[in-house]
């Protein structure tokens, strides 16, 4: 691994564990600040992963726009992994 793939992994999983807490924040889909944390910072990396694994060509090198690209990407995959395990843990009963 490169050392731009390290960073970008990092910063995928802390922007996971900010968007996984954000978002439980602003909906009922919450697991309590420790677990929303953890799994948001999974389904960062998750999503970092799946991204990376596109191909280099996505990723455009340690620019400004491609290091806010990461962000995004993590931090939608971690509120995306934060909703599923909330359901997965407290499902809606209708």
């Amino acid at each position: 691994m490169s050392a731009t793939t390290i960073i970008y992994v990092l910063i995928q999983i802390v922007a996971g564990a900010i968007g996984g807490n954000i978002f439980a924040k602003i909906t009922q889909f919450t697991l309590g600040p420790l677990y929303n944390s953890i799994v948001g910072a999974v389904g960062g990396a998750i999503g970092g992963y799946i991204f990376l694994s596109l191909g280099p060509e996505m990723t455009g090198g340690l620019t400004v726009g491609s290091l806010f690209l990461q962000v995004a990407i993590g931090a939608a995959s971690g509120a995306i992994v934060t909703v599923f395990a909330s359901l997965f843990m407290h499902p809606i009963d209708y």
